[in-house]
């Protein structure tokens, strides 16, 4: 939703608008590493 080469309106004002931190607009999650992705799939098949 947000428009970084917007002509008008910075990243700043457009998070404001739609009331997030410009922290969430730049986060990038960390990915799993395999080992716990195997984990995960071993926690799950014991439900």
């Amino acid at each position: 939703m947000v428009e970084p080469d917007h002509a008008e309106l910075s990243v700043r004002r457009q998070c404001e608008l739609l009331g997030i931190a410009r922290s969430s607009y730049y986060y990038e999650p960390a990915h799993e590493s395999e080992e716990n992705l195997a984990l995960m799939r071993i926690i799950v098949s014991l439900r």
